[in-house]
């Protein structure tokens, strides 16, 4: 679901503090090589199952007979099964090595389709090279070269096809909405106009213009509509923040040392910064040029996401939330004919959330409430018992009977495993807001909205019934800055402990 309407209206009212945390990049650029890691390591098992299949084929050999050889040492006439190894880890090496000099392991969005697939072919073919001279050079003759044919033809199809679905998933993501980088354009002349209609024309390279930024000087040359203008350059980063932007362009010349100061910051906030070529003499001098697009650019500083961790993650979501619904689906029943049965209303409670980068979704409850609770919630204001823009009565009048015991052991946050399918919501993660909590964010709480939120996370295993605001921001920041696989497990299984003893309000 797109940004809505709704949200530009909140984030407009967002107050303008400066402070809005300064250690964006923390342990994620300590994962920076997550990713590079992942798509190596599925290389090299593609280039041992395309061997293992090809030998088998080749030799008319099933698995285990062929594994039985190859443990034997007879797979190949007199030929040591250390040199066979030797030879297919030396083939993985270069592969990876040549694969890694033709950057196929950095982000694929900056680059086409076709040149990706090119690039590929190209890598298994400098590689395979590679190995059939040095097959020469040793002398091998009892390796049949139709295993080597097979093999590097295998390498080349499975490659080329797994970055083509990956492609293609990705890409259907982009126009979902989900995945993509939020930009802000510096200069408000011909060349950001056109840069900003290269980038919304070409959907598949998954930037979203969040609007132009005027720079002093450039005034004169200004070719955008007021409308498409939301900041000037001292409250670049400010509204950097209120958009939750992941890259700044910048297409105006100006002196280097504001470039430099505007680089520091970027890499103290965590957003990439590009520039222009030709426009910062001697800036640039050893960063390499890359197209987004038809665009060169030339990348000052780029943020590490570990999108490798987040796809394990996104995986873990789907499979736990399929478990869970499948499981407790005649609790489901249960718990609907019993509110039905209790109270006039409707089973389901559906409010408005705002989620990762300020998307509006619909998040999912079973009803706690009286029908009219949100026209009476003015009358119980006084009771509120948390700080700050914290909303929570622990007696609260509107809870139904049923809806109170739902409350006590977290039973009315089930439905929301099908916002978790949906891409909305992860099993952890902080809390998902309400508009009206986040009309009065300061700057750094908004960074509790850079991750998809949860439904659970580590302020409900570690701080529950603390009624600090400050203290619920600090352990979503915490949890945002040190998050890992195992950090998400023990918050799940500390979770379970929670439900027991019903410490739920």
């Amino acid at each position: 679901m797109a940004t809505s309407d709704f949200w530009q209206r909140i984030s407009a009212t967002v107050s303008s503090s400066p402070e809005w945390g300064g250690e964006a990049v923390g342990n994620f650029a300590r994962r920076s090589q997550g990713t590079t890691k992942l798509w190596m390591f599925l290389d090299a098992i593609t280039v041992l199952v395309s061997a293992v299949v090809a030998t088998t084929y080749e030799r008319h050999l099933t698995p285990l007979l062929g594994a039985r050889a190859f443990y034997r040492g007879t797979l190949f006439h007199g030929r040591s099964m250390g040199v066979l190894l030797a030879l297919l880890f030396g083939f993985t090496i270069a592969l990876i090595i040549t694969s890694r000099r033709m950057h196929l392991y950095f982000p694929m969005r900056i680059t086409s389709l076709l040149n990706e697939q090119r690039l590929s072919v190209q890598a298994c073919f400098t590689s395979g090279l590679l190995l059939t001279g040095t097959l020469y050079l040793v002398r091998a003759e009892d390796i049949s070269r139709g295993i080597v044919l097979v093999t590097l033809g295998l390498v080349t199809i499975t490659l080329s096809l797994r970055r083509l679905i990956y492609r293609i998933t990705l890409y259907r993501r982009f126009d979902h909405g989900m995945g993509t980088r939020n930009v802000l354009i510096v200069g408000t002349g011909p060349e950001a106009h056109a840069l900003r209609h290269h980038l919304e024309s070409i959907r598949h390279l998954g930037y979203t213009f969040k609007g132009f930024i005027e720079f002093p000087g450039a005034g004169s040359h200004s070719t955008s509509g007021s409308s498409d203008v939301v900041g000037t350059f001292e409250t670049l980063f400010q509204n950097a923040r209120r958009q939750f932007v992941d890259e700044i362009f910048f297409t105006t010349p100006c002196e280097r040392g504001i470039v430099q100061e505007v680089l520091e910051k970027a890499r103290t906030q965590g957003v990439d910064l590009r520039v222009i070529p030709d426009l910062y003499d001697g800036l640039a001098w050893n960063s390499p040029i890359e197209y987004v697009g038809q665009f060169p650019t030339i990348p000052l500083h780029r943020g590490h996401v570990p999108e490798a961790g987040f796809v394990i993650k996104r995986v873990l979501d789907v499979a736990f939330s399929c478990v869970a619904l499948a499981l407790l689906s005649p609790f489901f029943l249960i718990i609907a004919i019993a509110i039905k049965l209790s109270s006039h209303g409707p089973v389901f409670y559906t409010s408005e959330r705002i989620g990762k980068k300020g998307r509006v979704f619909p998040c999912f409850k079973f009803r706690t409430m009286v029908r009219d609770a949100e026209t009476r919630r003015g009358d119980v204001m006084y009771l509120n018992e948390r700080d700050g823009v914290l909303f929570k009565i622990s007696n609260d009048p509107r809870i139904t009977k049923i809806g109170r015991f739902l409350r006590k052991y977290s039973l009315d946050e089930l439905p929301q495993f099908l916002n978790v399918l949906r891409g909305e919501m992860s099993v952890v993660g902080p809390r998902p807001p309400i508009a009206s909590e986040v009309r009065e964010y300061k700057l750094s709480h908004l960074r509790r909205l850079d991750v998809t939120p949860g439904i659970t996370g580590l302020w409900q295993v570690q701080a529950r019934q603390d009624p600090s605001f400050d203290s619920y921001v600090s352990l979503d920041l915490a949890y945002i800055e040190s998050w890992s696989i195992w950090l998400d497990f023990k918050i799940v299984v500390r979770t379970v402990g929670v439900i027991i003893s019903g410490t739920g309000t």
